[in-house]
């Protein structure tokens, strides 16, 4: 059940601050000094190209305006394998090597035959064929991330798209999104809701019609099924894209195998239409489907702004999650670790992560790196 916090405060200022001591107070408690890494949007395409961000900005749109446009793009190897080593080189009080629960999508759009269908038709592709057509990277090497303990996919969702908004605003003839469907380019689109959400067409799971529950739902089992075929695993964990999704999206997911949600404090819960409500979770909270939620009290995100010392901030937010006996959550998307439009953006988050994990060591010797998942077992266990 979503909590009621209205109670919990009384002056507009202090809101934020008691919503936080409130949900750190509240569930989930331990002395261990567990530190979790989640990091979103894996296995998405976003801006597949340098030579494409140029492009689409002398088309004339905003690409520079959001980090996503400006830096992310589908992992090359270079990506990885930098960040694998490093992470490898760092060791818990148990000698497992720093991991990142890497939250993945498993498809990206077949932009040649929605094209040939003359925009009426969805068609994707696999993540590995992905990989292996738009990129110098594979699977095999998610793979060896995987085996040597920095890297554990988790489900994403099928892909960083709602699917019905896109090829509406295709149909539409959008301007800017049929530029950016030229450069295979995702994430770019005046298609808007009444609330005037600029990136409308990322929250895959946000709802515009009757029939988009049934919609979602056979796309996270088609998603699900295909995460399971490429990883020869379950995922146990899901994140949805953009912190958009329902009740009626867990229960599907808990049919699945999905035991915990993971998250941030808001859960936007879009309603047809332009409506929201807003759900507020906190670690160790359980849902009516015996689902475990998971929310992120870390944050470590140097693309968003360069200007920031995220090494102080995030070490400020684990020493503080600590304090209060928590499992420090940490958030760091992919986009931090993508040097494939600017190496500069990578190099300098390398850098800074490095930096991040050598404190986390000094300054707790006792701290165990785990999975979103490992960290869900554990709370069941309580």
């Amino acid at each position: 059940m979503a909590l009621k916090i209205s109670k919990f405060y009384n002056r507009p200022k202090n809101y934020l601050f008691k919503i936080l001591y409130y949900y750190y107070k509240k569930g989930y408690k331990t002395s261990r000094k567990i530190i979790v890494i989640e990091s979103d949007d894996w296995g998405a395409i976003r801006m597949p190209s340098k030579k494409a961000y140029n492009s689409l900005l002398k088309s004339g749109i905003d690409v520079d305006k959001s980090i996503y446009n400006k830096y992310d793009s589908l992992e090359s190897k270079e990506d990885m394998s930098f960040l694998f080593e490093l992470l490898y080189k760092v060791k818990d009080k148990n000698g497992n090597p720093a991991i990142f629960t890497a939250n993945s999508l498993v498809a990206n759009p077949d932009f040649e035959r929605i094209k040939e269908s003359g925009f009426q038709k969805y068609y994707y592709e696999l993540l590995p064929d992905s990989l292996s057509r738009r990129t110098n990277n594979s699977i095999n090497l998610w793979f060896e991330g995987m085996n040597a303990d920095v890297f554990h996919p988790q489900f994403h969702g099928r892909e960083h798209l709602n699917v019905n908004r896109w090829l509406k605003s295709l149909q539409n003839n959008s301007r800017e999104s049929k530029i950016a469907f030229e450069y295979e380019a995702l994430g770019i689109t005046d298609y808007a809701t009444k609330a005037g959400d600029s990136c409308a067409i990322l929250p895959a799971l946000a709802i515009d019609e009757e029939n988009d529950i049934n919609n979602h739902k056979a796309i996270l089992q088609d998603g699900y099924h295909i995460f399971e075929q490429i990883f020869n695993y379950k995922s146990e964990s899901f994140i949805a894209p953009n912190y958009v999704w329902q009740k009626e999206h867990e229960k599907c997911l808990s049919n699945l195998g999905v035991n915990y949600l993971q998250g941030t404090y808001v859960q936007k819960e879009a309603m047809k239409g332009d409506k929201t409500k807003i759900r507020y979770h906190f670690t160790g909270e359980e849902n009516q489907f015996n689902q475990i939620y998971l929310v992120r009290n870390c944050f470590f995100e140097p693309a968003s702004d360069p200007t920031k010392d995220w090494v102080s901030y995030c070490l400020k937010d684990i020493k503080k999650a600590f304090s209060f006996n928590k499992p420090a959550i940490i958030c760091s998307h992919r986009v931090n670790y993508i040097g494939v439009i600017d190496e500069r953006n990578r190099d300098k988050t390398l850098k800074a992560i490095k930096e991040l994990l050598d404190n986390i060591i000094a300054l707790w010797p006792d701290v165990e790196f785990m999975t979103s998942d490992q960290l869900g077992r554990l709370i069941l266990q309580k």
